[in-house]
């Protein structure tokens, strides 16, 4: 019987991916800070990539121009703040021009210190005061300019109490209560009452900053002494239509919302519906065509324009004015760069009013994105397991790349700002944790699988097997490898004195430190066979040193064999033949390994004229009377080992000779004085022999016998003596070439 999603082995991954899928939501729902800054993080991504786009909605009734005390302006001009009479000829200036409104985007809280009775009080001068008094204060003549053009002026609205009580021009419509998602201030700094008398309205300029200080939405509305009050993108706009009213509705006087109780539904001025957020905020446009021409202040007041251009540039526009100058810090950060006069807000937040080109979050954005989360993310949960990791990152991929896909379509096309981050955090998340505990139970898997098999196969053999099953089928590759053969001498007689339980105890005793050693200089072991090893290099795993590794193994077999000889016969209970004595054959080359076998029974193993040399050299061990025998293959590959050349001999079952050697040692012995004056002589013996030059071969093998002796090869110099008197007395032929005929294995 089959069994269902929930069942079996895919149960845990299944309801731990649902789980996720349903914490994803849950944040969500609840609005979490995390997702939401994520968000908005998307949302920038989304406004760069635009940022090259035209903007929609041209023409006299979207033109909104910034004039700007920038830089260059402070220079020409002088530093700020200006006399009042300068910027009241700016407003002529531009009331002259046809300018329909001109909002400022500064904060005239202080007298003008340049006004003459200012400048005379300073001075202490009582006859120039009184010469003064006559002349009209600079604060008088900028409030007689506005006359001139309809002017909005800026405050700075304070968390803090005080301040003079707000009076509006207009005053807000609400229907419904008091919003409580709109921002709170308890307090303001606004300009001179002469100036706000003559004015024909007052905004706020004060911006809504994100967590990371990046300002993204523009306000329209903002709290003050229990009433609403507009900012100055939303009062120049007011003033610019003729002084209509301002209508906010909020969420309990709107006949029913998806919102928060007493959020903002819709805000209204004059014949323009503006959507906004629960805080009475627009999301700002920030990429798109430029929306906002900025001319520089000094321009107008150094007359370097015409009356013709004038018109042209101002003529039907809304005006902000405002400075972009770094020294008077009204610098802010957006999107798309770290420094942006604050000026450009507001003035980018009214052409977007005037244009109807609004960024909208629809009411319906977070139940859409939330039935994705659940649809996506469940979705995936369900099929992850039985898809697999590789085919299971496809399907997600394709899920996280269709809903960023379709969350940029309906920016670019409809200007909807739909959040992805909670479906794709889901699918993420779901792909994360299922991979995470599959991989988890496939790991307890393969700890069985090493549990299990790790005393019958090599350790890496069963690593291999693990991770690829595949492995087990037969079939066998040629590489180039290192072979070990060791025997134990005389095993038979050791049998014959010992039960069957002793000569077993005895065997794990020898066999486990040498297997020990094989395994820690990378080997393989293939198989005992009775009281032999047979070991290899280079396969399964590469091992770029598998010579020096099998040379440097079979030296540390005889080093443990020695300390065993040494303290094995004096422990108690334990099953041990006196002086133990083993040979090891060892050679390279090409041989064919892998499982080998019948499709019942297979084992990893290698075979090869390589792996019958090396059981020959190991036979050999006993005839030279040396503990390791190397062949010329891998003998080629020990620079620096202490290798001493024995015969060239023709093993049983192979017509080509081989050069055989003794390992005697390793890099330090090889350094040695007395090893290198013995390779020296036993050279210059070799060839002595070869060349058939007895006399010359026997008083080398005499001059050196105290040094074979010291090396162990005491058995070597009595078997080329042996050989000398022999073939003096049974000379061989001619062109006899001096290889030895093996006569057993």
């Amino acid at each position: 019987m089959r069994r269902g999603p929930f069942g079996g082995r895919h149960a845990g991954p299944v309801l731990a991916g649902l789980a996720a899928v349903v914490l994803v939501a849950g944040l969500h729902f609840a609005r979490a800070p995390v997702l939401e800054r994520v968000g908005l993080q998307v949302f920038d991504v989304w406004q760069r990539a635009a940022a090259g786009e035209a903007a929609g909605g041209e023409g006299d009734a979207a033109r909104v121009v910034v004039v700007d005390i920038d830089e260059e302006s402070l220079r020409r001009l002088g530093q700020w703040p200006w006399p009042r009479t300068e910027l009241a000829r700016l407003n002529r200036m531009l009331g002259e021009a046809g300018a329909r409104v001109v909002a400022w985007d500064v904060v005239f809280s202080e007298p003008d210190r340049t006004s003459p009775a200012a400048v005379a009080g300073r001075i202490g001068d009582r006859a120039l005061a009184e010469r003064f008094a006559g002349l009209p204060d600079h604060d008088e003549v900028f409030a007689q300019s506005f006359a001139e053009v309809p002017v909005v002026l800026g405050m700075i609205l304070d968390y803090r109490a005080g301040g003079r009580v707000f009076e509006p021009r207009v005053g807000i419509a609400r229907l419904g209560s008091l919003p409580g998602a709109v921002e709170t201030y308890r307090g303001s700094t606004r300009a001179l009452p002469v100036l706000e008398r003559a004015a024909a309205g007052a905004g706020s300029i004060s911006h809504a900053k994100d967590y990371d200080g990046i300002v993204r939405r523009a306000p329209l509305v903002a709290i003050l002494g229990g009433e609403l009050v507009p900012t100055l993108s939303l009062e120049a706009l007011r003033v610019a239509g003729g002084g209509d009213s301002v209508v906010v509705r909020t969420s309990d006087g709107s006949g029913g919302t998806a919102g928060a109780p007493g959020a903002v539904v819709s805000l209204r001025v004059g014949d323009i519906a503006v959507p906004v957020t629960d805080g009475g905020e627009i999301w700002l446009r920030h990429g798109g065509g430029e929306a906002v021409r900025t001319v520089p202040a000094w321009r107008l007041l150094d007359g370097a324009m015409d009356e013709a251009e004038m018109a042209r540039t101002f003529g039907g526009a809304i005006v902000f004015v405002g400075a972009s100058a770094a020294g008077l810090r009204d610098l802010v950060a957006t999107p798309l760069a770290t420094e942006v006069p604050g000026v450009h807000l507001h003035a980018r937040a009214t052409a977007q009013m005037l244009r109807g080109d609004f960024l909208e979050r629809p009411d319906l954005a977070r139940g859409v994105e939330l039935f994705l989360t659940l649809l996506l993310g469940g979705g995936l949960a369900l099929l992850l397991p039985r898809l697999g990791a590789r085919a299971g990152a496809v399907v997600g991929a394709a899920m996280i790349a269709a809903v960023a896909a379709a969350g940029w379509f309906a920016f670019a096309e409809a200007s909807y700002l739909f959040d992805p981050t909670a479906p794709v955090l889901a699918v993420v998340l779901v792909y994360t944790l299922q991979t995470v505990l599959v991989y988890y139970r496939e790991e307890r898997q393969r700890a069985y699988i090493h549990g299990a098999f790790d005393r019958y196969l090599s350790p890496e053999l069963v690593r291999r097997i693990a991770d690829d099953p595949g492995k087990l089928e037969l079939g066998g590759e040629e590489r180039e490898m290192s072979v070990l053969m060791c025997d134990i001498r005389g095993f038979s007689r050791i049998s014959e004195r010992y039960t069957p339980q002793q000569v077993i105890d005895f065997l794990i005793g020898f066999l486990t430190p040498m297997s020990d050693i094989l395994l820690a200089h990378k080997a393989t072991l293939d198989k005992y066979i009775g009281d032999a090893i047979l070991a290899f290099w280079n396969a399964p795993l590469d091992d770029p040193d598998h010579h020096r590794n099998a040379a440097r193994a079979a030296l540390a077999m005889g080093e443990s064999l020695d300390e065993l000889n040494g303290t094995m016969p004096a422990r108690e209970g334990q099953t041990w033949p006196g002086e133990v004595r083993i040979g090891i054959g060892l050679n390279s080359g090409l041989c064919c390994v892998g499982n080998m076998g019948s499709r019942r029974r297979l084992s990893y193993s290698l075979i090869g004229d390589t792996v019958n040399l090396t059981a020959r050299l190991e036979g050999l061990t006993k005839t030279y009377g040396v503990r390791i025998v190397a062949g010329s293959d891998l003998a080629a590959h020990l620079d620096g080992f202490a290798l001493l050349e024995l015969d060239r001999v023709r093993v049983v079952g192979r017509d080509a000779p081989e050069t055989i050697h003794a390992l005697v040692g390793d890099e330090a012995l090889a350094a040695s004085d007395a090893f290198m004056a013995l390779r020296t002589g036993n050279d210059a013996m070799l060839r002595a022999y070869r060349a058939m030059a007895w006399d010359a071969a026997r008083e080398a093998l005499q001059r050196l016998g105290e040094a074979y002796d010291r090396a162990g090869l005491e058995k070597l110099r009595l078997l080329y003596l042996g050989r000398i008197v022999a073939l003096e007395a049974d000379p061989p032929p001619p062109e006899w070439d001096g290889v030895y005929e093996a006569t057993s294995k």
